[in-house]
């Protein structure tokens, strides 16, 4: 076990940018045979904007890749955290680790993205995709993502974490998250029996639908657990799920200037 977590823990970033590569082309080949929904659109346009915003959060990644490496720095010198103050096997740590990260990095802060009225206008950028298809996760506002990335670093130093639970939890997230947005679909009773442990491709495309209340369920990324625990787990028939956003037109969707603004445009009027 060790010796698997070394290996993320060493993992240089040319080895981390073919796995999101990888992954990303992967669930990108299979919706061309796999469809939820038959799209007709430009799908090498839509990916474009989403691919500009996804260069916007490389580059505040890199700042944050700094910052998160004086914390474990200070992590390792001071001791502090919950993990330091038991002793369990290295799998259980690990996994609790994980749980918390997606707890608070992922559902808690996509929570408040959604109740908080400032927080709610940058996420809107990720909502107003008319084309929910893989690229779509890599599709949020720059301030949004600081945003995550901050409550990842929190979540890090509550539990006092080694770095390479960090990085695995980063490497499982980027699996997630263009699985959960790819427009693939899998076997009704599979994605139904799959989304009471995690979080499923039909699972999450509720999430995307263009009004509440299905707006405001399912936001987890990696476990469904969280959803289920605080009654925000939602399931229902996707052919009926609307992509887009009732506050934001929908043919701005891959205007990259336009979604850049909508967290400082007037004119959008937002739920709170």
């Amino acid at each position: 076990m060790e010796s698997f977590l070394l290996f993320f823990e060493n993992m240089p970033n040319w080895q981390k940018l073919v796995w999101i590569i990888l992954v990303l082309g992967i669930f990108w080949i299979l919706e061309g045979y796999y469809a939820l929904i038959k799209f007709k659109y430009d799908k090498w346009k839509h990916a474009r904007t989403n691919f500009l915003l996804l260069g916007f959060v490389i580059m505040i990644n890199l700042v944050f890749g700094v910052l998160t490496a004086g914390v474990f720095l200070w992590l390792d010198d001071s001791q502090f955290g919950l993990l330091q103050l038991i002793e369990l096997p290295i799998w259980l740590e690990l996994l609790l680790a994980l749980m918390v990260l997606d707890l608070m990095a992922q559902y808690f802060v996509h929570f408040l993205l959604h109740k908080v009225k400032w927080m709610w206008r940058l996420h809107l950028v990720h909502h107003t995709d008319t084309h929910v298809d893989a690229t779509t996760g890599t599709r949020h506002h720059p301030f949004d993502f600081m945003i995550r990335e901050s409550f990842a670093i929190i979540a890090v130093i509550i539990m006092g974490m080694p770095v390479a639970f960090y990085l695995f939890y980063r490497i499982l997230s980027v699996f997630f998250t263009y699985f959960t947005h790819a427009n693939i679909s899998l076997p009704l009773s599979l994605d139904k029996a799959l989304s009471y442990i995690i979080v499923t491709p039909n699972m999450h495309k509720f999430h995307h639908h263009y009004q509440l209340p299905w707006t405001d369920t399912n936001y987890g990324n990696m476990l469904s657990i969280w959803d289920r625990v605080f009654g925000t787990f939602v399931y229902d028939k996707p052919q009926n799920i609307r992509y887009g956003i009732d506050i934001v037109n929908d043919n701005t969707s891959d205007n990259i200037s336009y979604q850049l603004g909508i967290p400082f445009n007037k004119s959008i009027k937002t739920k709170n």
